[in-house]
């Protein structure tokens, strides 16, 4: 009896991890648009605090009423033992999809977007832990007053495209490490992450509209501190600015991946549906089943850190150089299968006249439908 309990219990863990996982994967996936998020622009690295601080890289946030704003890059006090995977923008369907950072245990899959100091499309260079204390790459990082170091070479490429897939993005697709590192536990970001992006979004010059793809505040030295000398502008824009042909509110009012995602958060402005689907029932859960089908949780994936090969070590120097990497790349756009015969009876039925029950003969009831239509 007590066997049966425990492999009762035993199978019941086993689905509760998997329920979570698979939770993690499809909230991966929030904000989704129908305007590629302007290139990332170019700025130098502040100074490291002190020693334990991961470079997080900065990105284009999404705000309904102005659309994409800059979220500075900062240093943040790291969970030990833990790397910081960037979230990235990715086309599919038509929309570019928002996929969250996380921490993990190793590198996971950002799109093969080069954000810079370290993050060079795949992996992390900027450094690695070494039991409980982190190891600094100093061709990559500005440090200064941190001994925890090692020098290795880094190939800086100079593209700067902000997103994964269509047209213009960057062609690249999660390596065998990171699908498996896919079922590894992640952590979502810190509290003072999420309210670094937060306070970001209040500022108006953050806003691309307004900075056209060169912020004021490009960086900074500790997460939500916007003044003093830690605070580093872009040098210039990645690319030249285009402002986009549709308003925030248009961008956000059409066809959304939500099917791809059953779970991922609800959104106000996100209510409409794919052009391309019926509105026959059926066919919504067909199209729902072949689009998440088509689409893996692209973020969830991780790989080792590659920063197993170091040499060189010495004591603190102060470096740094933003690098990024881009190709072409699209995906193909499914539709929706065609409406079911099957329903067209019910609505022909219903719009056929009624017979008149005068009409006995034959000759005579045939000629009576074509007076009704």
């Amino acid at each position: 009896m007590k066997m049966h309990r425990s492999v009762r219990w035993l199978v019941f863990a086993v689905m509760m991890l998997s329920l979570s996982a698979a939770s993690f994967a499809q909230i991966a996936v929030g904000i989704s648009v129908r305007v590629a998020p302007p290139a990332l622009p170019v700025y130098t690295q502040p100074v490291c605090p002190g020693p334990g601080h991961i470079w997080t890289p900065g990105y284009w946030g999404w705000n309904d009423d102005d659309g994409y704003y800059w979220v500075p890059g900062t240093w943040v006090v790291a969970p030990v033992g833990l790397l910081w995977t960037p979230g990235y923008w990715g086309w599919s369907d038509g929309v570019y999809a928002w996929h969250g950072g996380y921490w993990g245990p190793h590198i996971g899959f950002y799109g093969g977007v080069n954000y810079g100091f370290g993050y060079g499309g795949v992996g992390f260079a900027g450094g690695e832990w070494r039991g409980r204390s982190f190891y600094y790459n100093r061709s990559v990082t500005n440090i200064t007053n941190v001994t925890t170091v090692y020098n290795k070479t880094v190939i800086v490429n100079e593209n700067h495209v902000a997103f994964n897939g269509g047209e213009g993005g960057i062609a690249a697709r999660p390596t065998h490490e990171e699908e498996r590192a896919e079922h590894e536990h992640h952590r979502e970001p810190l509290a003072a992450q999420t309210r670094h992006e937060h306070m970001a979004s209040q500022n108006k010059q953050n806003f691309a509209s307004e900075n056209h793809g060169r912020p004021a505040i490009a960086a900074t030295a500790k997460p939500g501190e916007f003044k003093g000398k830690g605070v580093v502008a872009a040098k210039s824009a990645g690319a030249p600015y285009k402002a986009p042909a549709l308003s925030p509110k248009q961008a956000r009012g059409s066809s959304a991946p939500a099917a791809k995602h059953a779970s991922a958060p609800a959104n106000a402005n996100n209510k409409s549906k794919p052009a391309s689907q019926s509105p026959t029932p059926s066919n919504k859960n067909n199209t729902a089943s072949n689009k998440a089908n088509n689409n893996r949780p692209s973020n969830m994936s991780g790989n080792k850190a590659q920063n197993t090969a170091h040499t060189n070590e010495a004591h603190a120097t102060k470096t740094s150089a933003p690098s990024r990497s881009s190709h072409p790349a699209s995906q193909p756009h499914q539709s929706a299968p065609k409406s079911s015969p099957a329903l067209k009876p019910v609505v022909q039925h219903q719009n056929a006249p009624k017979p008149a029950p005068q009409q006995q003969s034959a000759p005579k009831a045939a000629s009576k439908p074509g007076k009704g239509r």
